[in-house]
Order: C-alpha cells, then structure tokens, then sequence
C-alpha cells in the first residue's frame, strides 16, 4: 500500500443551526444579489464593446461595489469566480440554443446561494468541533458585534475527523431546501494499493471461440462453437417439452450446464 494525498469534501450538519440560520440566510441571499450585480455588468460589457469580462476582471470592476462588502472578501471574489466559469462552460459548448447563466431572482425573491470561504475567511477548531466564518463587512450590525458566525458541526460521516486531514481548503455553507449544512473541502491522505505487476490480460470475445483469453505468452481457447451447438440442442428440447402435460420447460438446464462445465474444463 502507499499513501497519496487526495481531495474530498466532507458534509457535516449544524447543531446550532437555530441560532446561526439567519446570518447564514443573510449571507446567502448577499451571495445572489452579487451574482446578479455580476450578470448584470457582463451584459452590460457585452452589449458595449463584444467582450464577456472573465473573473478577474469582474472582481476588479466590482471590488469597490456595496454588494461585495455583504460578504468576506474572498467569498464575494469566489461568487464572481463561479459566474466567470459558469460564462466559460456556456460558451464554450458552441450551442445557439443553450443560454446563458441567467439571474438569481424568483420574482422579488432571491434564492440562498453556496457561501464559500478560503483560508483567510474561516478559523477551525477541531477540538470542540466548532468553526468561525467571516462575515462581510456589511453584515456586522455595530463595531461591537461578533464579526464572525460560529457553527458547531457534526460530520455526516463516521469514520471521518477534521483533525485527521492534511488541511481543509475551503469551507462551503449549503441550503439543501431545508436547511444549512456545511461542506469541508480537505486534502486527505489515503492508501492506495500498490501497482499490479507487469503482465497484462487480455481477453477477447468472439464467433469462433467464445473467448480467448491471453495472460503474458500464455493463451487460453475456450471453443465455441461446442457450446453453440449444445445452446441449439437443449433450446430444442425445451420447445419439445412445453406444453400442458410436458415437463418444467427448464428440465435440460442441469443437462446443459454439466456440458459446459465439461468443455471448458
């Protein structure tokens, strides 16, 4: 076995999620409204000189925008990262009838989108299975407020601990319909097996032989046309047996395999 460093996402629920849902609601229609403050500039851009701006250059229009101080910096700039993506994906499937990423509106509503916080927005304790997640500027109610939202988590998984990953990259606050869960992206080592040997198997199917089957300079024929032959006869029987007062129509069945058997051996 050897050990190989891999990503995995680990969802976990939030115990205290009574007292955490509104500030999560909050940030997670803040994340809509700037999508939308997003696919409203592309548009504009767009229809101005030809050009769909990337993320970067979205995040660099939009930095000084209201709507990206609702979030952590790094949230409001992997928001704008996802509609940049969701552009490129768009375009380049060269459809005429696909659309475009559209806006995050139901009406008057907004629709709580996936928060995301880096390394810098997210402070882990592991100890107390707790985690502090950023908030944007402009959700902190007064100087004196909390600046942060603090989830208590339980891992979904049982044979899983943050404790025991190389590091967590990311931290991701879902709506699944009902209610927020968090998703942890971690880099894990795992153990992987080790390489197989050398030699290679093939096996090919066909008319002649049912299947030729070569490991290394060896070759294994199985015929088939014996085993063709004994499918007609014993499907023969079958028919011959059906009927009110004939015999179960699977009585040649034990017959048929014993051949096969005798074949192949």
């Amino acid at each position: 076995m050897s050990n190989q460093v891999v990503t995995r996402t680990l969802k976990a629920s939030i115990r205290n999620h009574s007292q955490v849902c509104d500030d999560l609601d909050s940030h997670g229609f803040a994340a809509s409204k700037l999508w939308n403050v997003g696919r409203w500039t592309i548009s504009r851009v767009w229809d101005a000189i030809g050009h769909i701006p990337d993320a970067d250059e979205l995040c660099s229009y939009l930095k000084a925008h209201e709507r990206y101080a609702d979030l952590h910096s790094q949230s409001s700039q992997r928001v704008l990262q996802e509609l940049g993506e969701a552009f490129v994906s768009w375009y380049e499937q060269d459809d005429p009838d696909a659309n475009p990423p559209g806006y995050r509106k139901h009406g008057e509503e907004h629709p709580r989108s996936t928060v995301t916080w880096k390394n810098q927005g997210f402070k882990l304790d592991t100890q107390y299975n707790r985690v502090r997640l950023s908030k944007g500027t402009n959700m902190k109610e007064s100087r004196y407020a909390a600046d942060y939202i603090l989830c208590e988590y339980t891992l979904q998984t049982d044979d899983q601990t943050l404790d025991a990953v190389e590091s967590v990259q990311t931290v991701r606050a879902v709506w699944t319909g009902q209610q927020w869960e968090l998703h942890f992206v971690c880099k894990m080592r795992v153990e992987t097996p080790e390489t197989p040997g050398e030699k290679t198997a093939g096996v090919d199917l066909g008319i002649c032989n049912t299947a030729a089957v070569s490991v290394g300079d060896e070759t294994l024929l199985y015929p088939g046309n014996a085993l063709k032959e004994d499918a007609h006869y014993f499907r023969q029987q079958e028919y011959d047996t059906e009927g009110e007062n004939g015999p179960s129509d699977h009585a040649e069945h034990p017959s048929l395999a014993k051949r096969r058997t005798a074949v192949q051996q």
